[in-house]
């Protein structure tokens, strides 16, 4: 089994998974470090380099973690979304069913 899961359905990803609880741990790390390496990237620190570089591996590990959960219970959204539209447009129209 794998450490992280990457093939998802749509039900399956609306649930909390261990893959959220990475993202939701991990994120906060990178923006931060994002943030300070930046500012002292501006000065020309090297450890403001080497943050905003960690900053920047961990952002790319967070969305490798958390974008095929959010595809996927997008593209079930979107099936949702279209349907309705079928039959708001056959409502619109009187249509039986």
């Amino acid at each position: 089994m794998a450490l992280i899961k990457r093939k998802w359905t749509a039900h399956e990803a609306d649930e909390w998974t261990k893959e959220d609880w990475i993202a939701i741990v991990i994120s906060p790390f990178s923006y931060i470090l994002i943030c300070m390496g930046l500012a002292m990237s501006f000065f020309l620190l090297p450890l403001g380099f080497l943050l905003l570089g960690i900053g920047i591996v961990i952002t790319f590990i967070m969305f490798f973690v958390i974008d095929p959960k959010l595809k996927a219970v997008s593209s079930g959204y979107e099936k949702k979304q279209h349907e309705y539209l079928k039959e708001l447009e056959r409502i619109q129209r009187w249509e039986e069913k």
